[in-house]
């Protein structure tokens, strides 16, 4: 099923939280640390394991929202260019 531009942001809109980076166990899965790109630096965070779910949640978001923005893009893109189609239709080139 192919959405409109419209639903894909009533989706993103609906996303209340979310985050970047990885997650990886440490402490024989007690703590975990949390990896992620800030200023051009990596910044690490511990995070212990009862909270992982929540972070888990926030980083499938987050993946789910690059993923809802990459097709809103091709779909806008795809508006603008059948656009540019139908207000300036093909001519015949000359020949060179």
């Amino acid at each position: 099923m192919k959405s409109s531009p419209e639903e894909i942001l009533k989706q993103i809109q609906q996303i209340k939280l979310m985050e970047r980076g990885k997650i990886c166990p440490m402490r024989a899965g007690r703590y975990y640390n949390h990896q992620t790109w800030q200023s051009g630096r990596n910044v690490v965070q511990y995070v212990p394991a009862d909270q992982i779910r929540s972070l888990q949640e926030a980083l499938a978001n987050y993946q789910r929202y690059l993923e809802l923005t990459q097709t809103y893009a091709d779909l806008i893109i795809q508006r603008t260019r059948q656009k540019r189609a139908k207000d300036f239709p093909k001519y015949k080139r000359p020949k060179r």
